[in-house]
């Protein structure tokens, strides 16, 4: 009988109420622990971001100079096993020039790749600055700059949980870059250096497409700023759930790198001009100044999460656009010297003169005009007068009205014996 029977069944530990509450319990704790650490937690110091962000551009454009090698080698490889077709020459043309190579260039400009020191370029900073200083002082003047920045924000590219953007403050700073330290290398048409840390020869620089690269440091130290209004929609589960006011300042406190500037030679069987191709390198140093505000009523200021995600993204706009392995190429118009392009001599005080004859010229038109348009307002002064004049005289009556009988003759007039 007692194996028949059943056995009792256990009771739980834990109640449905318990369970309840310490489920929200672990869910609180859950959300403190990601509002900390996440949003509010003590972002890494600037010197170890950078030194990170500096290894992955380091090892990324290592990767891109090995595979630019391998490439290099496999070509060479395939060119080597085929045929080369021996092209006869013409004996009616003469022979053109030797190309100048980047030995003989530098050759017969005296400068030494090896031995030559570095110039300052202060005579660069001081154009550089006359430049900026009136870029700057046409901002003031003019919309142009903040009409372009509003509609660059508010492009087609914005999501629909972003409404529009709107710029609270814009300064272009104060202060100029410093360029320094300017020398010339020779690199090739993948932009590589000729072995570096060995002497320079005249040989390794006779592949085509090789040239010659300036390279020289920048440095700037100012606050340039741009701070923009936003509100961040909730369109789930219905259209505007929830606006979240959001207001960014980015400013750009300091710069600094290294610019590389080298000119591609025009073809004209491709018929392509000359270019101006620039790039940073990898070593550069880009800090940020980012400050936030999050809410209406209730506000969050300075989220250092915010600010990281905002900071690495426009490094990687950055690194996306001007920096090796990447480049910006500038088409440059003919530099061949041209009569309309022409001023100054002769040609100033011919242009001086024909101005001040136009001048003179509109101002004599612009007299007979008023001449004119004052001949005009009299006369028609004069008409209205002569107009008023006869419709007077059509409303007051003659004698010879009054005395007039019908039926008799224009000009008669009937005897009357008028008492004296």
């Amino acid at each position: 009988m007692a194996q028949d029977a059943c056995p009792a069944n256990s009771e739980p530990t834990l109640s449905f109420t318990q369970g309840f509450i310490l489920g929200q319990i672990s869910i609180v704790l859950l959300l403190a622990a990601f509002i900390k650490f996440f949003i509010f937690g003590d972002p890494p110091s600037a010197e170890i971001t950078a030194s990170i962000r500096a290894a992955e551009r380091r090892s990324r454009t290592t990767a891109h100079k090995k595979s630019l090698l391998s490439l290099r080698e496999s070509n060479t490889r395939q060119a080597g096993q085929q045929p080369t077709l021996s092209k006869k020459k013409s004996s009616i043309l003469r022979p053109s020039p030797p190309t100048l190579t980047i030995g003989s260039i530098l050759d017969k400009t005296y400068y030494k790749v090896d031995s030559h020191q570095p110039e300052s370029l202060d005579w660069f900073n001081v154009l550089v600055a006359q430049t900026i200083a009136q870029f700057r002082s046409d901002a003031q003047h003019d919309d142009a700059i903040l009409t372009s920045l509003t509609k660059a924000l508010n492009g087609t590219s914005r999501p629909d949980f972003v409404d529009e953007i709107r710029v609270t403050e814009l300064s272009l700073g104060e202060d100029f870059p410093i360029f320094s330290n300017c020398r010339i290398i020779p690199v090739d048409e993948d932009g590589l250096s000729f072995q570096p840390g060995k002497a320079f020869d005249a040989s390794m620089a006779t592949r085509e497409g090789a040239r010659l690269q300036a390279r020289m440091d920048v440095d700037l130290s100012d606050l340039i700023t741009l701070a923009v209004e936003t509100k961040l929609l909730l369109n789930f589960p219905k259209r505007l759930s929830a606006v979240l006011p959001v207001a960014l300042a980015v400013s750009v406190v300091r710069f600094s790198g290294t610019l590389s500037i080298s000119f591609v030679p025009s073809n004209p069987s491709e018929n392509t001009p000359t270019k101006m191709t620039f790039t940073f390198l990898d070593d550069y140093r880009l800090d940020f100044s980012i400050r936030s505000l999050m809410g209406s009523r209730s506000r969050l200021q300075d989220v250092p999460k915010i600010a990281q995600l905002v900071e690495s993204r426009l490094h990687r706009w950055f690194d996306e656009r001007c920096v090796e392995p990447r480049f910006q190429e500038i088409a440059l118009p003919s530099m061949w010297p041209r009569k309309k392009n022409t001023r100054g001599g002769d040609e100033a005080i011919a242009d001086a003169e024909r101005s001040m004859s136009k001048t003179k010229g509109m101002e004599i038109a612009k007299d007979l005009r008023t001449e004119a348009r004052r001949e005009v307002e009299a006369e028609a002064d004069s008409r209205v007068d002569r107009g008023h004049e006869s419709l007077r005289q059509r409303r007051r009556p003659r004698a010879e009205d009054l005395f007039s009988m019908p039926g008799s003759m224009p000009g008669s007039m009937p005897d009357l014996d008028i008492p004296t």
